[in-house]
Parts: structure tokens; C-alpha cells; sequence
């Protein structure tokens, strides 16, 4: 069973304090490298709702810490390499022979020692959004720069292969709908090493209203 910390530390953003030091010290927000993320627990989209707005978050379970989305990059490294599943369900996954996969699976993931992806919507509550729900919508994706469609997400049950989200369409697997207070992993791949940046926005129905707010995560898969 999993188990799960409800300690939540704010990582210090480039705002407030650290704006003023950075301005006194001549800099500015780019001199700050981005943290690394390469194994445990993370919740790579993490919606919270302020009573106003949303926000995305990257929440470092393992260590109980939180970041701006910005401020992290998430490591996808030759570990994470698997052969490419076969069969009609996978051809999505291209046609290379193999693909880069952060496991669904916690075992999978602690045995190759790479990070274990979540969505989260644990800290919206119910009786706010129409619906209990909100939508978390795959955008754009690119590939050291350039548009690519070698991106999904996907889970497995049994001998089902549920396809979440894939940059190789147009229109279809680009949003999903999740109930609030809740939690789920899926394994995410990416079929060549670079630098993915992946955008998602998450919106829900407020008083009749649509909310939503984007973001873009940095993913770098390596050989």
C-alpha cells in the first residue's frame, strides 16, 4: 500500500524575497538552475484552487516538497528504457524498438530507480466544481524545439491499454476528465532522447464559469 506524507513545503520561487535579492544582486530569474527530479514519488500535475484561481504544481512526494513547475526539470534516463510493447493496443507508441516509460507501477519504478509519475487532484475539494470534476488538457509538445508526436501517456489493466494522452493526434487523447480528491498514475513515454517540454492546462466549471490555468513541464530523456 502506498503511503503517503501530508506535509507540504513550499519550495521558495523566485518571488517576494528572492525577487529583491536577485534585483539587488543585478539578476534575474534565469541564474537559477532548475532542480532535477530523477526518482521517487512525484506528482508531475498537482491542481490546486486557491477559492479565485488554479494552480499547477509539481509535488516531490518522496520528500514532502513542492515547486513551480518552471523550477524543475524531470529526468526520463537510459533506465527508463524498455523494449517497445507489441501488438495493435501499443501502435501509438511508434515503431522504434524501444521506448523511454516511467512506470505506473511503484515496484517498476523503484527497481529502475527512475521517478514514479502521479496526477493529482487531492487538494480540490468537493462541492465546488460542477461536477466534482476538472479536466486536465494535454497541449503542446515539443522535442528539442520542434513539435513532436512521440509523447503519451497511457495505463495498463490487465489486457487493456487505456490511451490518456498522445501528441501523435490532432484532436483525440488530448483531455481527460478526473474526479476531485483523487489520485492516479499512468505510465508516461517518450519514444526518442531530448528535451520534451509538454504543456497542460487543468479547468473546471465555477459557478457556471470555466477556470483553468496552463503550464509546461520540462522532461529530458537521455540515452
Amino acid at each position: 500500500m502506498r503511503t503517503r506524507s501530508h506535509a507540504r513545503t513550499r519550495l521558495l520561487t523566485v518571488t517576494g524575497v528572492a525577487a529583491t535579492v536577485l534585483a539587488v544582486a543585478g539578476l534575474n530569474s534565469s541564474a537559477l538552475a532548475a532542480t532535477p527530479l530523477t526518482g521517487g514519488h512525484v506528482d508531475v500535475l498537482d491542481a490546486e484552487w486557491d477559492g479565485a484561481a488554479f494552480a499547477l504544481h509539481v509535488h516531490d512526494e518522496t520528500n514532502a516538497v513542492e515547486y513551480q513547475p518552471a523550477d524543475v526539470v524531470l529526468s526520463v534516463p537510459a533506465a527508463a528504457k524498455v523494449a517497445r510493447p507489441t501488438g495493435t493496443p501499443y501502435a501509438f507508441l511508434g515503431t522504434g524498438a524501444q521506448v523511454w516509460v516511467l512506470p505506473q507501477d511503484q515496484a517498476a519504478a523503484s527497481a529502475r530507480n527512475v521517478l514514479w509519475p502521479g496526477i493529482s487532484t487531492e487538494h480540490l475539494t468537493t462541492g465546488v466544481f460542477a461536477g466534482d470534476t476538472v479536466q486536465y488538457k494535454l497541449g503542446a509538445v515539443t522535442r528539442d524545439g520542434a513539435a513532436t508526436d512521440d509523447f503519451s501517456v497511457y495505463k495498463v489493466n490487465g489486457s487493456t491499454v487505456d490511451r490518456y494522452y498522445d501528441s501523435g493526434t490532432t484532436t483525440s487523447y488530448k483531455t481527460r476528465t478526473f474526479a476531485v480528491g483523487a489520485h492516479d498514475h499512468a505510465n508516461w513515454a517518450f519514444e526518442e532522447p531530448g528535451t520534451y517540454k509538454v504543456t497542460f492546462t487543468v479547468s473546471g466549471t465555477v459557478g457556471g464559469v470555466t477556470k483553468s490555468v496552463t503550464d509546461t513541464l520540462t522532461f529530458t530523456v537521455t540515452n
